[in-house]
């Protein structure tokens, strides 16, 4: 029987992609576009203050920067404030609420968010665990390119969690996620004898 995948080797998808140190003069136009209600300056800045990649990390200045991108209906910005709620990262935990901003990028085809919410239906997390509708989840964010949604794809046929266990198709979806540097998905290819 294969264990639990835990939460910090699979975690919520925040970012996408390597996050590289920002420059001083790209977070000076960063703040000087949101002037101008730019949602991707923003959602930059907010990367940059919870990465703390080129400037000092700063929980609060991430969830003021965010927030700011919510405003412009930004769905990336979303998904962020669903996972700060889901860690308790600037914020009180609260799995409802971070379950409230999921869904809301999910309306707008956010793949981070369909991650995020099969992720929360996959663990029971703010729901009651359900096979299904995590697969569902996972399947279109896998369809849009989110790498950990194709791990927890292969997971869930490798084990037969709300699908009949298919190596076949675990082995196919793993190999997708190692393609774009999923760890778990590398050494679940080495354990099915892929290559």
């Amino acid at each position: 029987m294969l264990k639990k995948i835990p939460l910090c080797v699979l975690c919520l998808t925040l970012l996408s992609g390597q996050v590289k140190a920002a420059t001083p003069q790209e977070i000076q136009q960063w703040q000087t576009a949101d002037k101008k209600n730019d949602a991707k300056a923003q959602n930059k800045l907010g990367d940059t203050y919870g990465t703390g990649t080129g400037i000092t990390q700063d929980n609060a200045e991430v969830l003021k920067w965010f927030r700011l991108a919510v405003e412009e209906g930004d769905a990336n910005a979303q998904s962020h404030l669903g996972v700060m709620y889901y860690f308790g990262s600037g914020v009180t935990k609260d799995y409802a609420e971070a379950l409230k901003w999921f869904r809301l990028a999910v309306d707008q085809g956010n793949a981070n968010g369909q991650n995020n919410l099969g992720f929360m239906y996959y663990n029971g997390y703010g729901v009651r665990a359900d096979f299904p509708k995590a697969f569902k989840w996972f399947q279109i964010a896998a369809a849009q390119g989110n790498a950990n949604s194709q791990n927890y794809l292969g997971v869930m046929y490798e084990r037969g969690e709300g699908v009949p266990v298919d190596y076949a198709e675990a082995l196919k979806w793993y190999r997708l996620a190692a393609n774009q540097g999923n760890a778990n998905a590398r050494e679940a290819v080495k354990r099915l004898g892929g290559k």
